[in-house]
């Protein structure tokens, strides 16, 4: 599986963004879904996940700002992140896993969030 992740950008804060991943391969529903995001400094920290199952979770630091999504016939797997602070500067990375498997990662998408 290779994925593609894009959609990051320089935002004034408040803004939104949404980043997008879009996979490779086929099996692409079997896979649980999911953002990290390290900054300049700190360790990579798990953002969003979205399994199979559907179930969403976010980290507290994005809680009420950002959405995960997943559209299997597409796919790809979506961050909207909205209202947001220059904390949320970092390199945004999607991952795709499944049990007993190593992780796949994308290669990361810089966001900026600065006035």
């Amino acid at each position: 599986v290779q994925l593609q992740a894009c959609g990051g950008g320089l935002v004034q804060p408040g803004g939104s963004l949404r980043l997008s991943c879009v996979a490779s391969g086929s099996r692409f529903s079997f896979y649980n879904l999911g953002w990290y995001r390290q900054a300049p400094g700190w360790q990579r920290e798990l953002v969003a996940r979205i399994p199979t199952s559907g179930n969403t979770y976010y980290a507290d630091s994005v809680k009420g700002r950002f959405s995960i999504s997943r559209d299997n016939a597409k796919n790809t797997v979506y961050l909207q992140m909205n209202s947001l602070k220059p904390e949320d500067t970092a390199v945004y990375y999607c991952y795709a896993s499944s049990p007993g498997s190593a992780a796949y990662w994308g290669r990361g998408t810089l966001v900026t969030v600065s006035s």
